[in-house]
This record gives C-alpha cells, sequence and structure tokens, in this order.
C-alpha cells in the first residue's frame, strides 16, 4: 500500500441533530482490540442506560448491573443497541441452570457474548458452555481467582475488574496466559487507560458519565445560550 493511501483520513459523517454523541477516550483505539466474528472490539463502553447506548461511538457494551439478570433488562438494552452487545447473566447469586438459561435468551435475543460475575462457579461456566455457541467472558475481581480451571470450563474471553489492582492482575494474567483475550477496566483518565493497555489488554471498559452529568453540561450550555440572546 502507497503512503498516500496510508495518510487518507476517514471521512466523518454525523447528522444535524446527533452532534453530542459519548466517544471513547482517544488512548483507547491504541489496544489491539479482540476480534469477535470477523468484528474488531477495542473500546466497550459500560452501562445499561439504553439512550447513552444509543448515542455511543464505542465498539460495544458491556451490560451488567447489580441486581438478578432479567430477560426484559436484555430485550430492552439489545433492541436500541446498534453495536454488540455483552449481556451479564449473573454467577454470584443466580448460579446455575438459571444463568445457563438466561445465557440461551442472551443469545437469541442477538447478543455477542455473555458475561459471568467474579464468584461464578465451574459448573454453571459448563452448563453454560453446553447451551450456547457466543462466547462467555469472565470476569476477573481477584488476584486469587482461579482461571485455569474456567478457562477449561469454557470460559473464551477474561474481563479484568480489579480496581486500583487491575493494572497488576493484568500483568499478572498475561504473563501466565499469554494468548487469551483480555478485556480490562480502563479507569478514568487517558493515562490510566494506557497503562492497562500496556500491562497486556487487548480491550477497554470505560464507564461514560452519567446521564444526569451528561444533561447538567447540556443545561449550562442552554442557560448561556439564553444569556446571549438576552
Amino acid at each position: 500500500m502507497s503512503e498516500e493511501v496510508k495518510s487518507v483520513k476517514a471521512p466523518k459523517v454525523m447528522s444535524d441533530l446527533r452532534q453530542d454523541i459519548v466517544k471513547m477516550p482517544k488512548a483507547i483505539w491504541d489496544c489491539s482490540g479482540i476480534m469477535i466474528y470477523g468484528r474488531l472490539i477495542r473500546a466497550v463502553i459500560f452501562t445499561t442506560d439504553v439512550a447513552i447506548i444509543a448515542n455511543t461511538n464505542a465498539d460495544a457494551v458491556l451490560a451488567v448491573y447489580p441486581f438478578t439478570p432479567s430477560p426484559a433488562i436484555a430485550k430492552s438494552i439489545m433492541s436500541v443497541a446498534t453495536i454488540p452487545v455483552f449481556a451479564g447473566v449473573g454467577g454470584g447469586l443466580t448460579t446455575g441452570y438459571r444463568s445457563a438459561n438466561m445465557s440461551l435468551f442472551s443469545e437469541s435475543e442477538g447478543a455477542m457474548a455473555v458475561v459471568t460475575n467474579g464468584p461464578t462457579n465451574v459448573e454453571t461456566i459448563e452448563q453454560m458452555n453446553a447451551m450456547i455457541d457466543v462466547p462467555i467472558i469472565y470476569t476477573v475481581v481477584s488476584e486469587h481467582s482461579d482461571i485455569a480451571s474456567r478457562l477449561e470450563a469454557g470460559v473464551d474471553i477474561l474481563n479484568v475488574s480489579g480496581g486500583s489492582r487491575t493494572v497488576d492482575m493484568v500483568k499478572q494474567i498475561r504473563k501466565a496466559f499469554p494468548d487469551v483475550p483480555i478485556m480490562a477496566t480502563g479507569g478514568p483518565t487517558e493515562e490510566t487507560i494506557r497503562a492497562v493497555i500496556a500491562a497486556g489488554a487487548n480491550a477497554v471498559t470505560y464507564t461514560p458519565p452519567s446521564n444526569g452529568e451528561l444533561f447538567k453540561h447540556k443545561m449550562e450550555k442552554y442557560r448561556h445560550q439564553e444569556d446571549n440572546t438576552q
């Protein structure tokens, strides 16, 4: 490929009414990404807010929440999402066949992958793996997690969410499992995102501002416009 072709930038197309989308931090695009069914996934937005999900440039959405997984919630998210959905299916309080059935429902509604919580036991993962064809993502929340047994049971991707320990955990996991796809929490800044990528993360999850925070900025903009018209 010639240098002239390489230098051409992708043209941008936006509508008049959809200018204020939630954009992922620029540092995220430096990661390698994870290729799932031929689609490259690098930036994963962590939210269940359907308004944000419908207005973002993320590659996929991590739709997990601190309640019992609900088919109605999963269906609602996937009905508005224009990007692939990684659907939460429990694994903590919700285990066994309920998690497996939730996984099958999520797959039937169009989820690209399903996501299990840290406490998910091997038996539950095996049941899920026997019922579904989409990738299983296991959330690693501690350095003491038995990752090997979960991978053997059918986990395809690791989602590292260790708070302030995330970077060190990614380093340890990458050393122990050089070829396993890793998603990881990127933190709040460009610097923290770069650190987790340097540690070995293939894709990065990002928590966007809340709907309320975004609306606050919008209201301030409107007030400023009103003041200028007086």
